[in-house]
């Protein structure tokens, strides 16, 4: 079997590539340590002066592999929601794992593009929104669905990129946006038509690495800095512990069952319309 990410050197240029593409390159148990590896990896390397984060396939990144845990057996290891009375600090032990594995493209010492194509959505946004910088299709979407129910961002990036109106628009909606209306609202750097996404990362990264490593650095230091200052890791520890309960709430429980008995496409249709009650368990009632 493949990995589940790829790194290939380019000159100046390390390319990490999630490698899930069957699956929209949905988050499994092992790809946010694979990505973590590999970000080390390309760090360790002292040719290596920026690093372009992309996905194989369709997609960017298109979440958690929810099928993969929410319709997990009783007993099953994978289980994302424990049996009751569930332990707060064993889902928080676990979900901080993955946390720390993602902010490992913040963290890099080298800067970090995102490429981003097809979705980037729910635990694909928390991975594209701890790089450095992003570069959209205009087509291509990016957004939380699962706050809705059953998830919260554990990175908590959203405020630190667009500010708590913007944040608070996408996160009370579970919405999703074009690459269009991420530029305009500050969320990424740039939107560009499918056709031409390659090549303007590609104009950006070059561009990047006629940069000495130890000043872009210093550069990105001061600026993770600010947003540090702020509370992130406060921030993050907090989004992380509401992560296990939103999963366990009742309404947590609620569409864990419904995913179980109505297949999990069926429940996330629910979902994103808006048509189920999930603390009464009954759909809602257009008149309602």
């Amino acid at each position: 079997m493949s990995e589940p990410v790829l790194l290939e050197k380019d000159g100046r240029i390390a390319r990490i590539i999630l490698n899930r593409p069957e699956v929209l390159n949905a988050i499994d148990d092992d790809l946010p340590a694979c990505l973590a590896q590999k970000v080390a990896l390309a760090n360790a390397d002292p040719d290596i002066h920026v690093i372009v984060l992309s996905g194989a396939g369709e997609a960017f990144c298109a979440g958690y592999d929810l099928a993969y845990y929410a319709q997990a057996a009783e007993g099953d290891g994978r289980k994302l929601t424990q049996d009751m009375p569930w332990d707060p600090m064993k889902d928080y032990a676990f979900m901080a794992r993955n946390t720390e594995h993602f902010m490992s493209l913040w963290h890099s010492h080298k800067p970090v593009i995102a490429q981003i194509h097809g979705y980037a959505v729910a635990g694909g946004s928390d991975i594209a929104l701890c790089c450095d910088l992003i570069v959209m299709a205009e087509d291509a979407q990016i957004g939380y669905m699962p706050v809705r129910v059953w998830g919260c961002p554990t990175t908590a990036m959203w405020t630190y990129r667009v500010g708590p109106e913007q944040a608070k628009r996408m996160l009370f909606t579970g919405d999703k946006i074009d690459g269009r209306e991420a530029m305009r609202i500050g969320l990424i750097h740039k939107a560009v038509p499918q056709e031409n996404l390659e090549r303007e990362t590609n104009a950006l990264a070059h561009r990047i690495s006629t940069v000495p490593t130890n000043q872009l650095m210093m550069q990105k230091m001061v600026i993770n800095q600010v947003v540090e200052s702020m509370g992130l890791a406060q921030t993050q520890r907090l989004a992380t512990v509401f992560d296990g309960i939103t999963r366990h709430s009742p309404e947590g429980m609620s569409f864990k069952h419904r995913s179980e008995a109505h297949g999990w496409k069926e429940t996330v249709r629910e979902r994103d319309n808006g048509t189920y009650d999930w603390t009464r368990n009954q759909p809602i009632n257009p008149k309602d």
